[in-house]
């Protein structure tokens, strides 16, 4: 069973260090001030995930 990236909203502060780590995983929507996990039908990389994780200040990032 695999599990998804998940964005906190409420939580997300806009800060973008996860867009900035993973381009290919996280997105940034301008009008709304906020990160998203863009939707793919890949593989994520864990490592660059762990690592946005790891880096989110408002540690909004997680896996459900």
């Amino acid at each position: 069973m695999s599990q998804e990236v998940r964005i906190d909203q409420k939580e997300c502060m806009g800060c973008e260090a996860c867009v900035e780590i993973c381009p290919e995983i996280f997105g940034f929507d301008i009008d709304e001030g906020k990160a998203y996990v863009i939707e793919s039908e890949e593989e994520f990389d864990e490592d660059c995930i762990e690592e946005a994780i790891g880096s989110c200040p408002a540690e909004c990032i997680g896996y459900e």
